[in-house]
């Protein structure tokens, strides 16, 4: 996910849908480990000499991306002549299934990975620890919210160039001309029923009183409806999991009556078929993430304001993680591999890689300057939630950005959490959709003997 997803550019929205997460984590989790091993072992790679050949995988991105990317393995076998990188890129539709169909012992020594198929992969014993190999210096400039992604069963597996972000555009003018009061900051965010209000205020000054954009061309039953959604839920106090189990966090009472209230909007949505809700100035609020920053900006200017989404009760909530960078459980040359990644994560190619796709950087000394994310920048809210990081578990009203969980079960997750989003949309019961989910990742985890990591 170039920022979940993060793809800006040409194709925009759709190519982020289906190149970012539907391809990566619509697998069913037996398709995901069925060429893995035994699964639940913990895999170490050995270090080696430091020096010789290192092999590299990476999924094929925007032009750009790429662009960046090869230029970083170039300018890395120049600058050094102890090893030698040689870079594979594979089309993003068939990445994650790539990795899932290879053998352990046939895996690149550098690879990369959407972060939240990494528990699955660990699981299946394709990654092996990184801190051994990886400098100090590189894991401490990481954002914390990076490191949360990267890190299974108190280890360190994965460190990305860059995150994602969350929240509500907003027109301007529109929400003038209806007299809404927005939030200008994270602390002002509204509770769902002021949100409710604004809503109704602002389809009473629209022709059709669609004002709201939530992507729903993208499918709320794939990843999207996972990643865009799941916040109203940590929001509501719920959890997808907790301590392998989703019945009584999942579909608690709050969680209902938030799921509730997302359905009752659907008469103020734009269905978005066009692609062009916001950019045409057609509605007023867009739910999407930091990957369309670029072509709102470009269409709106000085009438683009960007908030947090909703307050459930727990605060405002977000989502988070992206593309992360491992090494293969198998390698023969850890050193030499861990030495290409602290080069891959220094300022200069992070700075270059989110110039090139807009996502937010995963270093902190990138992000606390970046013209987009620096205090003063016109994505700087997008910052201040990666900062107030929650992990995967430990969700309190103080944070705001939660990493999709860390488990192998985290491909039934997602599906089945995304089938219940799209079927409250649809009309569903909430209760029903989300116990029926519940109960499916329930036994999935019954089935796997909770997916323990050894």
């Amino acid at each position: 996910m170039s920022g979940v997803i993060g793809v800006i550019g040409v194709i925009g929205r759709r190519r982020h849908r289906v190149t970012r997460l539907c391809a990566a984590l619509v697998l069913p989790v037996a398709a995901l480990t069925a060429c893995g091993g035994d699964g639940g072992g913990s895999s170490q790679g050995e270090g080696g000499s430091g020096k010789g050949d290192i092999t590299i995988w990476a999924h094929q991105g925007q032009a750009s991306e790429d662009k960046v990317l090869q230029n970083t393995v170039a300018s890395f076998n120049k600058a050094q002549s102890d090893v030698k990188a040689t870079l594979k890129l594979i089309p993003a539709n068939d990445y994650t299934k790539t990795i899932t169909a290879t053998q352990a012992s046939e895996l690149p020594d550098v690879l990369e990975f959407d972060g939240p198929t990494m528990a699955n992969f660990v699981y299946s014993q394709k990654l092996t620890p990184i801190s051994s190999y990886v400098s100090s210096k590189t894991v401490d400039n990481a954002t914390d919210a990076i490191k949360n992604q990267g890190t299974a069963n108190g280890k360190l597996y994965g460190l990305g160039m860059y995150d994602s972000a969350l929240g509500l555009y907003g027109n301007k003018n529109l929400l003038d001309s209806a007299g809404v009061d927005y939030p200008k900051s994270l602390s002002e965010a509204w509770t769902a029923d002021e949100f409710d209000n604004a809503l109704k205020k602002l389809a009473a000054k629209d022709s059709d009183g669609k004002v709201l954009d939530i992507q729903e061309a993208d499918g709320l039953g794939t990843e999207w409806g996972t990643y865009g959604f799941s916040p109203i839920l940590w929001s509501a106090g719920g959890k997808l999991i907790q301590d392998n189990k989703a019945t009584g966090v999942l579909d608690t009472p709050d969680a209902v009556a938030a799921f509730k209230k997302f359905q009752s909007w659907k008469p103020y949505i734009d269905p978005n078929t066009d692609g062009n809700a916001m950019t045409s100035r057609r509605v007023a609020l867009s739910w999407v993430g930091h990957w369309l920053y670029p072509a709102y900006s470009k269409a709106l200017g000085s009438d683009l304001v960007i908030m947090p989404l909703p307050d459930f009760g727990l605060g405002p909530k977000t989502g988070q993680g992206s593309w992360a960078w491992g090494m293969g459980a198998q390698t023969k040359n850890g050193k030499a591999a861990g030495t290409f990644l602290d080069y891959l994560l220094r300022d200069q190619r992070v700075k270059a890689m989110t110039d090139a796709n807009g996502a937010p950087p995963g270093t902190k000394s990138v992000l606390a300057t970046s013209p987009l994310y620096k205090t003063g920048g016109p994505l700087h809210l997008f910052a201040e939630q990666l900062d107030k990081s929650c992990g995967d578990s430990d969700i309190t009203k103080s944070c705001v950005a939660v990493t999709r969980p860390v488990t192998a079960g985290y491909p039934v997750i997602t599906s089945e959490f995304g089938s219940a989003v799209n079927s409250i949309y649809g009309g569903a019961d909430p209760k029903s959709a989300l116990s029926r989910a519940a109960r499916a990742i329930d036994r999935d985890y019954a089935d796997n003997d909770d997916y323990k990591l050894n």
